[in-house]
C-alpha cells in the first residue's frame, strides 16, 4: 500500500498512543487487508489524560476569545492543507468514495471555522434589577474538561463537530474514537500539534473496547461533560451512567427518518433528495431517509424515477466507485438480514438484488416497495443501501405514520403547497425537518432530535452552549 509521508506518520503513531498498551487492527472493510496496528488503551489511561486536560484547560479559558480564534483557525487550515490524505484516510479505514472523503473533511473544517467566530460572541446578560443599589449580571464560562465518544460514520466531521465547539468555550478535551475508524483521529491530533495548540488541550484515547474506559470518563469527578453520537442503546446506558456525578451530557442517537412525497411534490426533485438522503455513504447516515413514504397516486412515478437514480451507482472502492462498502462485515450482514426479512414478510423487490452471504462488506443498493409498517424494516434503524417504500392516502395518514416511532432525528417532506409545509413541518415530531430538500446538515443549523434520538443540539450557536455553564453574579453595595 503506497501512502504519503503524513499518513505514515499516522500510522506510526497510532501504536504509540498508549505506551505499554496492547494493540489491535484497523481494517481496510473494502480488501479486509490491516492498514495500521493501533494502541487498545485501558481505563487506566483516562486519569493521566483528564490531569493534562485540566492542566491546559487553565491557560486555555484564560485566552482572549480572539487569541482561541486564530489558534483554532491554524488547525482548521492545517487540516485542510491535508484534505486529500485525510479523505484517503477515510477511504481505508470505512471505505466512503474519494468524493465523499473529500467532502467529509471540508465539512469538518467549516465546524472549526464556525466555532472559532462563534466563540467570540460568547455573549452574558445584565438584566434589569430588582432592588436599588444591585445589579444582576449573568456571564457564560466553559464548563470543564469533556469527553467525546464518536461514530464511524462520519470518522472526521464527527471529532471536529464535538471539539470545535468545546474549544471555543475555553475547555480542553478527551476524545474516544469508534474502533473501527481510529486512524482519522489520530490524524486529526497530530495536525492540532503541528498547528500548535497546546499540549494536553485534546487527548486520545484509541481502543477496541470502550465500556470500560467510557465509564471510567464519566465517573472521573473533572470530567464535566460528555457528548456522544451512536446507538440509542448505548445512549441511554451512559445517561444512566452520568447521573451518578450529574455529568452534564448531548446525545445524538438513532434515527427512523421518514420521507414524506406528497402527490403535489416535484417528483424529480423529490427523487432526487431520497436517492441523496437514502443512498450517500451506502445509507450509513444517521439521518438517512428510513422510510419512504409516498402518496399511492405517484407511486408509480416516483418509483420508476428513484430507480433511474439508483441505477447509476458504482459500487467499488475509492475514485472509481460512488458507493462503497459498509464499515464492516457484521454491519452487511445485518443489513441483508433485514432485507431478506423484509421480502419474506411481503415486501416487493423491484430493484436490486437480494445478495446472499458472502463474507464481503459489500451490499448492493435495492429498493423495496410495498413495506408494511409493522414489518421488522421499518421500524429498524437500517444503515445499509435500502430503500423501503411505504404507501399512503392522506397527509393526516402520512404524518401518523411518520410520527409512529419512538425516534425524532430527522424528517423530509416534498410538497408544492405552502399551505401544507406549514402544517406539516409542525406537526412532525424531529428535531429537523427537510421541505423539499434531502441534505440537511450545516454547521450553522443545530443539529439534533427529540424523542429517544437524543438531546441537546450540534452546530450553530445553540451548539456552543452545551458547553458552558451559566453563572449569576448579583454585585451590592453600589
Amino acid at each position: 500500500m503506497t501512502v504519503s509521508p503524513f499518513l505514515n506518520e499516522v500510522f506510526e503513531a497510532a501504536p504509540q498512543l498508549g505506551k505499554g498498551a496492547a494493540l489491535f487492527d484497523a481494517v481496510n472493510p473494502a480488501t479486509q487487508e490491516v492498514i495500521a496496528r493501533v494502541s487498545d488503551m485501558a481505563e487506566d489511561a483516562v486519569d493521566p489524560m483528564v490531569q493534562k486536560a485540566k492542566s491546559a484547560m487553565k491557560a486555555w479559558a484564560a485566552l482572549t476569545a480572539n487569541q482561541r480564534t486564530d489558534h483554532m483557525l491554524k488547525w482548521r487550515d492545517a487540516i485542510l492543507d491535508r484534505q486529500e490524505d485525510l479523505a484517503r484516510l477515510i477511504t481505508l479505514e470505512m471505505g466512503k468514495p474519494t468524493a465523499e472523503a473529500m467532502g467529509e473533511v471540508a465539512y469538518g473544517a467549516s465546524y472549526i471555522t464556525w466555532f472559532a467566530e462563534e466563540g467570540k460572541r460568547l455573549y452574558g446578560d445584565i438584566v434589569p434589577t430588582n432592588a436599588e443599589g444591585r445589579r444582576i449580571l449573568v456571564i457564560k464560562q466553559p464548563v470543564g474538561v469533556t469527553a467525546a465518544i464518536t461514530p464511524w460514520n462520519f470518522p472526521n466531521a464527527m471529532i471536529t463537530r464535538k471539539l470545535a465547539p468545546a474549544l471555543a468555550a475555553g475547555c480542553a478535551c478527551l476524545i474516544k474514537p469508534a474502533e473501527d475508524t481510529p486512524l482519522s483521529a489520530v490524524a486529526l491530533l497530530l495536525l492540532a500539534r503541528r498547528a500548535g495548540l497546546p499540549d494536553g488541550l485534546i487527548n486520545l484515547i484509541t481502543c477496541r473496547s470502550p465500556g470500560a474506559v467510557a465509564r471510567r470518563m464519566i465517573d472521573h469527578p473533572d470530567v464535566r461533560k460528555l457528548s456522544f453520537t451512536g446507538s440509542t442503546a448505548v445512549g441511554k446506558l451512559l445517561m444512566r451512567q452520568c447521573a451518578d456525578t450529574v455529568t452534564k451530557i448531548s446525545l445524538e442517537l438513532g434515527g427512523n427518518a421518514p420521507f414524506i412525497v406528497f402527490d403535489d411534490a416535484d417528483l424529480d426533485a423529490a427523487a432526487q433528495g431520497a436517492f441523496v438522503s437514502r443512498y450517500r455513504n451506502a445509507g450509513q447516515t444517521c439521518v438517512s431517509a428510513n422510510r419512504i413514504f409516498v402518496q399511492r397516486s405517484v407511486s408509480d412515478q416516483f418509483i420508476g424515477k428513484l430507480k433511474k437514480h439508483v441505477a447509476e451507482l458504482r459500487i467499488g472502492y475509492g475514485g472509481d466507485a460512488n458507493m462503497g462498502p459498509l464499515v464492516n462485515v457484521e454491519a452487511a450482514r445485518n443489513v441483508r438480514s433485514l432485507l431478506h426479512g423484509a421480502i419474506a414478510e411481503g415486501a416487493d423487490l423491484v430493484w436490486g438484488e437480494a445478495s446472499e452471504e458472502d463474507g464481503s462488506a459489500f451490499v448492493s443498493p435495492v429498493i423495496l416497495d410495498k413495506v408494511a409498517m409493522n414489518m421488522k424494516i421499518a421500524n429498524a434503524e437500517i444503515f445499509g443501501p435500502v430503500g423501503s417504500i411505504i404507501h399512503f392516502d392522506t397527509e393526516e395518514e402520512a404524518v401518523e405514520m411518520a410520527n409512529d416511532t419512538p425516534y425524532g432525528l430527522a424528517a423530509y417532506f416534498y410538497t408544492r403547497d405552502m399551505a401544507r409545509t406549514w402544517r406539516v413541518s409542525e406537526a412532525l415530531e424531529y428535531g429537523m425537518v427537510g421541505v423539499n430538500e434531502g441534505i440537511i446538515s450545516s454547521e450553522a443549523a443545530p443539529f439534533g432530535g427529540v424523542k429517544e434520538s437524543g438531546i441537546g443540539r450540534e452546530g450553530s450557536k445553540y451548539g456552543l452552549d452545551d458547553y458552558t455553564e451559566i453563572k449569576y453574579i448579583r454585585l451590592a453595595g453600589l
